[in-house]
Formats: C-alpha cells, sequence, structure tokens
C-alpha cells in the first residue's frame, strides 16, 4: 500500500509500505478516506518539529472506514464511519490514573513520535476510534481531530455562554476554538496580525476582530470590557509576547489558557497573577472529546465545512504543502483525499 513518508527536512515521498494485518484481539483496521495537514506536519517537512524523528510516516488528523477488526473490539464493526484520535497513553501513570491521558507521561502521538495516518490503510487500537452513528462525508472525517483540541481547552477554561473570550490567533486551532465557544454561546473576539485571517473568522462567527498592528490591543479590550480586561483569554499565538499580553489582558478572577510547545522562556510579572488571581492553564491535545465533537458535527453545531480550504489527491501531496507554505494567510485546513 502507499503512505506519505517525510524521509528528511523538505523530502517527502510516497512510498510503499506493508499493508497492516490483525494481530492483535484489540486492533482496528481503517482504509483511510480522507487526512488533514496540520501545522506540526509543515514543521515536521521543514525540519523545525523538535519532537519527530526521521524517516516517518506522518498525519495525526485522519479518518476512514472499518476494514477489519480484532476478535476483542466491541465499540466499531467493519464499515463504520469512524475517526482516530492519534494519541497513544500508557493507562498507568498518574496522569492516566487522573483520567488525563492526552498528558500522558510516556505519550506519544501518531505522526509525530510513530508512524501516523497518511496511509491507504492504518491499524490502531480499538479504544481510539470514535464511530459516527449517522452517514457523513468521508472527505471530513479528519477535521474531527482539530476540532478537538478547540473543544479540550474550551472543557479546561470551563467555557459558557456567559462568558466573553478574546482568542489571540485566527490559525486553523484559533478558529476551532472561536467556533466551540460560539457554539456554547460565548461571545468572542479575535486578533491576529493578518487582515485576511480576520475577515475569515468574522465571517465565521467571530463577534468583534482586532487588527493588532493598526489598533491598540488593549485599548480595544477595555473598551469592550468597561476597561476590566477581559474574562478568558486564549493565546493560540503561542510566543513570549503574547502569552505575557494574555496575562496582562485578563480581568482580575480571569482565566487564561495556553497551548503552545515552544520551549522559549517567557517575561512575566508574577504579581500580575497573584493581584488578579488568574486561573493559568494549560491544554494539550484532547482528552476524550472526539465523542463530543462528533455528536456536534451530527447534530451540525459545528460544521468542519468551514474551515476546509482545498482539497488535493493524497498523491499530490506536495502540491498541498506548497500551496499551505506559499500562500500561509489564505489557508485553514487542508485535506488529503484517499
Amino acid at each position: 500500500m502507499k503512505a506519505i513518508k517525510v524521509v528528511k527536512p523538505f523530502q517527502i515521498e510516497i512510498v510503499d509500505v506493508p499493508k497492516p494485518t490483525i494481530t492483535s484481539d484489540n486492533d482496528v483496521i481503517i482504509k483511510i478516506t480522507s487526512g488533514g495537514i496540520c501545522g506540526s506536519d509543515v514543521q515536521i517537512y521543514n525540519g523545525t518539529n523538535s519532537l519527530a524523528t526521521y524517516p516517518r510516516v506522518i498525519g495525526h488528523e485522519f479518518g476512514g472506514i472499518v476494514e477489519a477488526v480484532g476478535d476483542g473490539v466491541t465499540n466499531v464493526k467493519i464499515g463504520d464511519k469512524v475517526a482516530v484520535d492519534p494519541v497513544l497513553s500508557c493507562g498507568q501513570c498518574y496522569a492516566c490514573s487522573q483520567n488525563r491521558s492526552n498528558v500522558c507521561s510516556t505519550l506519544k502521538a501518531m505522526g509525530v513520535h510513530v508512524d501516523g495516518g497518511f496511509a491507504e490503510y492504518v491499524k490502531v487500537p480499538q479504544e481510539n476510534v470514535y464511530k459516527f452513528s449517522k452517514d457523513f462525508d468521508s472527505s471530513l472525517l479528519c477535521t474531527v481531530e482539530p476540532y478537538t483540541i478547540g473543544m479540550q481547552i474550551n472543557n479546561r477554561l470551563r467555557i459558557t455562554g456567559e462568558d466573553q473570550v478574546l482568542v489571540m490567533g485566527c490559525g486553523p486551532i484559533g478558529i476551532t476554538i472561536m467556533q466551540v465557544a460560539k457554539s456554547r454561546g460565548a461571545k468572542v473576539v479575535m486578533s491576529d496580525i493578518l487582515p485576511k485571517r480576520l475577515q475569515t473568522a468574522k465571517e465565521l462567527g467571530a463577534d468583534e476582530t482586532i487588527l493588532v498592528w493598526k489598533e491598540d490591543l488593549e485599548e480595544r479590550i477595555n473598551q469592550l470590557t468597561n476597561g476590566e480586561g477581559m474574562p478568558v483569554v486564549i493565546d493560540a499565538v503561542c510566543i513570549p509576547a503574547t502569552f505575557k499580553q494574555s496575562i496582562e489582558l485578563a480581568s482580575p478572577a480571569g482565566r487564561v489558557g495556553v497551548i503552545g510547545l515552544k520551549n522559549i522562556p517567557a517575561e512575566i510579572s508574577v504579581a500580575d497573577i497573584t493581584k488578579k488571581e488568574l486561573d493559568l492553564i494549560g491544554s494539550r491535545l484532547n482528552n476524550k472529546c472526539f465523542p463530543s465533537v462528533i455528536e456536534s458535527f451530527e447534530n451540525g453545531t459545528l460544521d468542519p465545512r468551514t474551515i476546509k480550504t482545498a482539497e488535493f489527491n493524497f498523491m499530490d501531496v506536495q502540491k498541498a504543502f506548497d500551496l499551505i507554505i506559499s500562500d500561509p494567510e489564505k489557508v485553514l485546513k487542508v485535506t488529503l483525499n484517499f
């Protein structure tokens, strides 16, 4: 079968690899129908992802149709349309014992630490497979995973319809965060440096948008909150400057959410956290958010078509990467059709 492998930075190839077979009662083999290209895939391609090793079959956003199951599989059957959680955890460490397997001490992510889902067939454990109860567009099965990122940080920050939220950064994850928050009734303000991305955010439901190189972000936030600061701030840009700013923009008793994985120190005032008694909350990957996202897709609360920019046959993966790299301002989610 064919798979997409990054052999080394800037070298991506379509390779022949063995088709997986059932070797355990817990195995599920999936015929992949779609894969979504994430920023971390681009980082593996250009050599800036510190977690990846080479060569690597990439892809952690993927879904398809169940092809075969082991004798012990009970949650899916042959023919089911499914999405796959790429997070592999040990089930035994402290984090796992606290039902937080997304931060397992020995966590591995498919497509990063181990081979991923950009292949014609993939074998995964049944606990990582989530089925759709209704028929759904096979080309969109891969979009469940990025929405679980948005769902996870909304859950971690306990966002409800009573909240006013600032999301800093209108990339694909920033947009999914906004859409989940809007589905809960929250008012959402989006900020970015790219006008096109802010326009897209506005079209997709943002209540307010702020172009930060043209407007003073702090001044606009004070105008929108009567000088109190923002009750919920989410840093989806994830650089030291925005992290520092998120602390400064939060209101007293506010909540600040961060999702970045960059190992760059940020200078922040501890007094700002203490005086405001802020909740400073990290969010990584997702913790059993697949069922909620699938339900939201099926009932129309969330519409993944809104983030899909373009679709390529998986054999044209180089063209897909070239589009993302050459015109990032106009791209949200590029998918591959298997």
